[in-house]
């Protein structure tokens, strides 16, 4: 990894399936990160496996295939496959059915202990342009049903309709987090992508389905020397794109089948909430506006 931060970092992207799995509690898990937040994606090896985790900041937990019961203390929720899961801080766990997956998202993990990441090494120098994830967000009061029993919220995601403005994306945020759901079937329209960067963020784009192709262009400085060729990386289902600071980046599914990415933001995206776009946005107040 370069430590000149203007050359972009490098790309701390793989797709789960090629790495070993920690095996624990029924399940098969794999840690990643980008420098802000935590990736844990958890598929269940049997029958009613179980996760562990504590943060001491909001974790948020997105459920597929299939049906999973949700505890933090003394209350405990059943949440629907194709959900999101919004967890106080302190100790949760989430059971999992046969078949069941997970990805746990958080801004710290208080349990991890050792553990470290699969791309650990590539956020061993922290990139200064990049926002802090705290101070951000704090709950207005308590969680709002969708579903919710005490703390824990569950929102599934197809109780909810996109902004019209921009059809594409379901968001949702936590007090450090946000995320974007985008879904969609067979290829992706070629002429209609969306190149963009980002230059005080990174983002996390975690594929659940499909196969995509992430296209990346670095931005032209003044010192040719530092100048590199387009990539253009095809990664299949499940894995993770961290995309950092200043690339232009967009994101194209490749294949005739069924296509879910999980766009990730540490802080949430102050911009998106302005324009209304997040749709539990109202349940927080941001503490530095």
């Amino acid at each position: 990894m370069t430590t000149d931060l203007s050359v972009t970092r490098e790309l701390g992207t793989f797709e789960f399936h090629k790495h070993p799995p920690l095996a624990h509690g029924g399940t098969r898990r794999w840690l990643a990160r980008s420098q802000n937040f935590l990736v844990e994606w958890v598929e269940a090896a049997q029958a009613e496996a179980e996760v562990d985790f504590d943060s001491d900041q909001e974790t948020m937990v997105l459920l597929f295939g299939g049906p999973a019961s949700v505890s933090h203390g003394a209350a405990v929720v059943k949440a629907p496959s194709r959900s999101v899961c919004i967890l106080p801080p302190g100790r949760s766990s989430i059971r999992l059915d046969a078949g069941g997956r997970c990805a746990v998202l958080a801004t710290d993990r208080t349990d991890l202990g050792a553990r470290t990441a699969l791309n650990e090494a590539h956020f061993l120098v922290s990139d200064p342009r990049i926002e802090a994830s705290v101070p951000a967000f704090r709950r207005k009061s308590a969680p709002q049903p969708a579903t919710q029993s005490a703390s824990i919220q569950v929102i599934p995601i197809d109780s909810f309709s996109a902004p019209a403005s921009n059809p594409r994306l379901k968001m949702l945020q936590s007090a450090t987090l946000s995320i974007n759901w985008v879904e969609y079937e067979g290829l992706r329209d070629r002429r209609t992508l969306s190149p963009h960067s980002h230059a005080h963020l990174e983002q996390g784009s975690l594929g659940i389905t499909g196969h995509f192709v992430h296209h990346l262009r670095e931005a032209w400085g003044k010192n040719a020397d530092l100048w590199r060729e387009d990539r253009h990386i095809q990664l299949a289902s499940p894995s993770l794109m961290v995309v950092p600071v200043n690339l232009i980046h967009t994101s194209e599914g490749v294949r005739p089948e069924h296509h879910l990415l999980i766009d990730i933001f540490s802080p949430p995206r102050r911009d998106f909430i302005a324009k209304g776009w997040v749709q539990n946005a109202s349940e927080y107040e941001d503490t530095i506006t």
